[in-house]
This record gives C-alpha cells, structure tokens and sequence, in this order.
C-alpha cells in the first residue's frame, strides 16, 4: 500500500436482495471512494455475520452470488479493488477469537443491535448474535483500515472496535491501527415508500415499501407512484412533508440535483408530475445495473475468478497483521 492512500474496508450481509436504498446511501459511494487515487479499498461479501440468523443454504449461495454480480454491476472494479467472501480468508474468524477475548460481556450486552436482534429472533438466540461486533473489529483491524464508512446503525460497533484496539494496543505493544468513521458527502437517506419514518428496508413487511435493485422496471416505477406523500400538493420540504421530502432524496440522488433545484423545476406542477419525473429517474438509474448483471449472470466462470484473486489478495493482507496478534499474545510459530 502506498503511504500516501488511506485503506477503507466496506461490507454487506448476502441475507437477500439489496434496495435502492442500499445503492444509493453506501454502495455508489464505495464506488466513488474506489474510482480514485486517494483511497486503497477493499469490499467484503460478510456471510459469516449473515449465518447468526439461519439461512436455507441453496437461498443462501443465490444470495451470495447475486450480492457479488450486483457489486461489479453497480461499478465496483475488483481489477483495482479486491471484493471477497468473508470466509474464504481464514484470518476473519482466528483474529475473532483472540479479540472475542479481550472483549466485556458488558460491552457486548449493550449493543442496541443485539438487543433489537434478540428480540427479533428469540427462538435462535445465539452467541453470534452476542459476540459478531468482535468479528466486525476483526475485519477491520485485520486490514489496518484507516476508516470505515457505516450508517448510524452501526457507529456502536465501530468504537468497540476502535476500543478494542487501543486495549490490545496497550496490553501488546502497538499492532492495530485505530480506524475513524468515515462519514460521506451527504448522500441519500432513503425511506420506506410507505412509512418515511422507517428506513427503506427489504425486511419491510410492505413490498411497495422498498424498491429492489432488480425489481422489474415497471413495478419500481409502480412503487413510486404509489409511494405515500401529504394532504398538499407542493413540491417542497416542511413540516408534515416527510413523504414527499423522501421522493426529492430519491429524485436528487437519480438526477444530481439539489432540494431547491427540484423545488425550482417543479414549482407550479403538482405531486402526479414529480411522481412521473421520480419514477422515470429511478428507471433510468436502475436500468444499466440491470443490464449489467444480467451479463455478469451469464459468466459464472468470470465471478468465480473475481472472488477467488479477491481472497487471495486480501488474505495476503490479512495475514501480515494476523501473524503479528499471534506472536504478540504469545502462541507458538506454526
């Protein structure tokens, strides 16, 4: 790695299929963060947080595959930026250890994430579910990542990591580097389509609440049409407008343009037209994404390729600092 590039790692659960919601709040700025020169990014398929909640293993591997295609599809460029199953690099799960040890009960039980998910899947309450935010250190600290870009759902997890690696830092001697939170130029919060309170969610028990990346074009376009606005009738941000706020984050994030650039372009016309303009936007945004992993689809062998040469090159990474937490703590050398 050259001196002067930061490292981010970026990953995403293969539990199912990802939303407009997920393209346009994180994976069109991995890839505007890999496009450059002043980032080193590496971008991880993470099936082995996804297993904390049972997964029907055939659904599993469909979902793994279309994660990976749906990646490169979106613009993610493995030839530069290595993209890789969490589990075919071993180090994830060894250095999970070795930090799981070093890791509070308390600090674990106060994650709100387990809570919420404890609550959710009472009848699988495993210690997965308990200890994953010390495999979520392990695969950044395994990379010596600079930052690490992630929502407000998952700052929590993020400064245990950066606690855990203070605390080995000072019981070893100075190993991890300490990531920051990488915070993007403002992008698109996407909310259900039918309760804009809510983030937009595949988990969302309402379909229409949600747009998939490969939701036919016309039922995309369908579902915003039919998404949930106001008692009014300007296109505008205020109170009580949360609906309509929501189809302007959708239009500005599809189109480039800014909240008083829409209100400007549609001033005098009503909430059909704008739905038009949504829909026709969002259309257009998901049509080459389509197109693309449609093709990647039709070429196993070249995807097969891509996560193979990912592991193998995030490994190598991987490794070097795995070697390091090993000797320190005090195992014997293989």
């Amino acid at each position: 790695m050259s001196d002067t590039k930061k490292r981010i790692l970026s990953g995403i659960q293969p539990s199912g299929a990802l939303t407009l919601g997920n393209y346009l709040g994180a994976l069109r700025n991995w890839v505007e963060l890999s496009r450059g020169d002043e980032y080193e990014a590496f971008f991880m398929l993470a099936d082995m947080h996804t297993i904390t909640v049972r997964q029907t293993p055939k659904d599993f591997r469909k979902n793994a595959m279309d994660l990976l295609a749906l990646f490169i599809a979106c613009g993610l460029d493995p030839e530069k930026s290595p993209i890789f199953f969490q589990s075919h690099v071993p180090a994830h799960s060894m250095l999970a250890w070795v930090l799981i040890c070093n890791t509070y009960m308390g600090e674990l039980s106060r994650m709100t994430q387990y809570k919420d998910k404890a609550k959710k899947h009472a009848s699988n309450l495993n210690a997965g579910l308990f200890t994953y935010p010390s495999l979520m250190a392990a695969d950044i600290l395994l990379y010596q990542a600079d930052l690490v870009p992630v929502g407000n759902d998952q700052n929590q997890h993020l400064e245990l990591t950066r606690d855990l690696a203070n605390r080995f830092n000072n019981a070893y001697s100075e190993t991890f580097k300490v990531p920051s939170a990488y915070n993007p130029k403002v992008g698109a919060r996407i909310m259900s389509l039918q309760d804009p309170a809510q983030k937009m969610s595949k988990s969302d028990t309402n379909e229409n609440g949600y747009i998939l990346l490969l939701d036919p074009l016309d039922r995309a376009a369908n579902k915003i049409k039919r998404a949930v606005t106001d008692s009014g009738s300007e296109v505008k941000r205020g109170e009580g407008k949360a609906g309509i706020e929501n189809l302007m984050s959708i239009y500005g994030a599809c189109t480039g343009k800014s909240f008083d650039e829409i209100e400007t372009e549609f001033e005098g016309k009503g909430y059909g037209d704008f739905k038009k303009a949504v829909a026709e936007a969002v259309v257009e945004t998901l049509r080459p994404i389509q197109e693309k992993y449609a093709d990647l689809m039709k070429n196993k062998d070249y995807l097969k390729q891509v996560y193979k040469s990912g592991a193998e090159r995030a490994t190598r990474v991987a490794n070097k600092t795995l070697a390091k937490v090993y000797r320190k703590v005090g195992f014997i050398e293989p």
